[in-house]
C-alpha cells in the first residue's frame, strides 16, 4: 500500500517541481479549473445468469446475480488530468457488497513527447481478439465466463506507465510494483480440473496461489516499441514478471506463479477488403529452461494470425488461428507424475467472430466461437443487445462450453454453461 501511494504521489511532486510558473499549482484558481472541467457519468446495471444444467460440485446454480453501479469522471486541473472510473454494488452469489476501482489515475506530460500516467488502470496491447500473447496484464476470467460485459475481461492493476512519442519509434514502459495475477478459476463460482485429483474439483477453501513476495525484483516490467509506416503497424514487446495463473508448485506442492520472461512482435495492416494481423511471442519459463521440472511450466512459442472484414453492410466477420507450441515436450511428459493430463505439444485454436448491427444499431447480434481441434473442446459466446434509448439497454446471451476431456481448458467448464440477462441504465 505504501508503494502504491508513492506511485500516485510521485507525479504530483515532479510536476510541481517542473512548473515554470511562479504561482501555486494547488491554488484556489487551480481547484476552480477542476470544477469547471470535470464531467460525471455512469450507469446502473442489474445482471442475472444461471447454469443450463446443474454442476454437482457447485451448490449455487446461478453464475451472475448482482446490482452494479458505475461512476466516471475526468478532471483537468491545469497541466494535470485526473480520471476516475469506479464500480460498486451487491453480489447476490457472494452475499456481499463490493467496490472495484478500475481507473484512478493522474496523467501529465513531460516536454512535448513524454506522457506519464500513474495509478490504478487497465492496460492493453497486442493484436488478438480475445486471445492474448504479449498482453500479459491481468485478466478476469470469472467475469468473462459468468456473463458480465466483455470490458471486465481486462482487470485493473496499480501501475506507472510512461510513453514517449517520436518519428522514429514510439515507446511504452509499464511498471507494476506488486504482481497482479489473473482472476482465475478457484472453485467458488466455477469448478476446475485438478491433475492431482484426476477430476474436476471445487475445493473448500478455494484455490489460492502463493504470490511472489513484494519487492522491486518481483515487480512486473512490460515494454512495447511500435511504429506505423504507410498504414502498417509494427510492434516489439518484452515482459519480465510471472505467469498470470498458479500453474506451478512450490517445494511443499502449493500452487504458485512461475517466473516468466516473454519476447514478441506483431503486425497489423490493411489487406484486400479487410485488416490482417499477426503476432508471435516466446515464453521463457525462467525456472525450468530444460523442461524437466514437472512443477514448473515449460517454455512455449505462441503465434496468431487473424483477418477481419465487413462481409456486407453492418455485418463484420473475424477469423483467427492461434498456436501454442510447448517446447521440450518429451522431457515434460517423461518427468510428469500425470503425463496423460499434460497439454499436447501443439495446441491449436481457431476463433470466429460475427457481429451484425441492425435498425440503426438498436440491435447488435454477436457470435464468438473458440474451437480447439487438438483439445477437442469449444466455447461459444452468443449475445443480443437491444438499445431501447440512449439511456436504456438490454443484453442477453449464452456461454456454452463443451469438450471430449475434462482436463482441457474449455472441457473442464462443461457444467458451467450458462445463460444471462443484463439491464443497464446509462446516465
Amino acid at each position: 500500500m505504501k508503494r502504491w501511494l508513492l506511485i500516485l504521489l510521485l507525479p504530483m511532486v515532479v510536476g510541481a517541481q517542473e512548473d515554470p510558473g511562479d504561482g501555486d499549482v494547488w491554488s484556489d484558481d487551480a481547484w476552480d479549473d477542476v470544477a469547471q472541467s470535470s464531467r460525471w457519468s455512469g450507469f446502473v446495471e442489474a445482471g442475472f445468469g444461471t447454469r443450463l444444467d446443474r454442476d454437482p460440485l457447485v451448490s449455487n446454480r446461478t453464475t451472475l446475480e448482482e446490482l452494479r453501479g458505475r461512476i466516471e469522471s475526468d478532471w483537468a486541473p491545469g497541466r494535470f488530468a485526473i480520471k476516475l472510473r469506479a464500480d460498486g454494488g451487491y453480489d447476490g452469489i457472494d452475499n456481499d457488497w463490493f467496490a472495484d476501482v478500475r481507473d484512478l489515475t493522474l496523467s501529465f506530460t513531460l516536454g512535448s513527447d513524454i506522457d506519464v500516467k500513474a495509478g490504478r488502470q487497465v492496460q492493453t496491447w497486442g493484436t488478438g481478439d480475445l486471445v492474448f500473447l504479449n498482453d500479459l496484464f491481468p485478466k478476469d476470467f470469472v467475469s468473462f465466463f459468468a456473463g458480465r460485459d466483455d470490458e471486465y475481461l481486462k482487470a485493473p492493476s496499480n501501475a506507472l506507465r510512461i510513453s514517449r512519442f517520436s518519428s522514429a519509434v514510439n515507446i511504452d514502459v509499464v511498471w507494476v510494483p506488486v504482481f497482479e495475477p489473473d482472476n482465475y478459476l478457484t472453485g467458488e463460482r466455477f469448478a476446475f480440473f485438478s491433475p492431482a485429483a484426476g477430476t474436476t474439483v471445487a475445493p473448500d477453501p478455494p484455490l489460492s496461489g502463493v504470490e511472489p513476495k513484494e519487492s522491486f525484483s518481483n515487480g512486473e516490467f512490460a515494454l512495447r516499441l511500435y511504429r506505423t509506416v504507410e498504414g502498417r503497424e509494427y510492434a516489439l514487446y518484452a515482459y519480465r514478471g510471472f505467469f498470470k495463473q498458479p500453474t506451478a508448485l512450490t517445494a511443499s506442492l502449493e500452487p504458485t506463479f512461475a517466473p516468466l520472461h516473454a519476447f514478441g512482435a506483431s503486425l497489423r495492416r490493411p489487406a484486400g477488403i479487410g485488416l490482417f494481423n499477426a503476432e508471435v511471442s516466446y515464453y521463457d519459463s525462467r525456472d525450468d529452461r530444460s523442461g524437466t521440472d514437472p512443477r514448473v511450466p515449460n517454455d512455449q512459442f505462441r503465434a496468431l494470425a487473424g483477418y477481419e472484414w465487413e462481409a456486407r453492410t453492418n455485418f463484420t466477420v473475424g477469423l483467427q488461428y492461434y498456436l501454442e507450441w510447448t517446447l521440450d515436450h518429451d522431457a515434460l511428459v517423461a518427468n510428469s507424475p500425470w503425463p496423460q493430463y499434460e497439454p499436447d505439444e501443439y495446441r491449436h485454436l481457431v476463433t470466429n467472430r460475427m457481429t451484425y448491427r441492425t435498425d440503426r444499431d438498436r440491435f447488435v447480434w454477436s457470435w464468438f466461437t473458440f474451437l480447439s481441434p487438438s483439445d477437442r473442446d469449444v466455447h461459444i459466446r452468443a449475445s443480443l443487445t437491444y438499445r431501447y434509448s440512449d439511456r436504456w439497454s438490454l443484453t442477453g446471451g449464452v456461454n456454452g462450453f463443451g469438450g471430449r476431456d475434462a482436463h482441457t481448458f474449455f472441457g473442464q467448464l462443461e457444467d458451467a454453461s450458462n445463460a444471462y440477462l443484463r439491464v443497464r441504465y446509462n446516465r
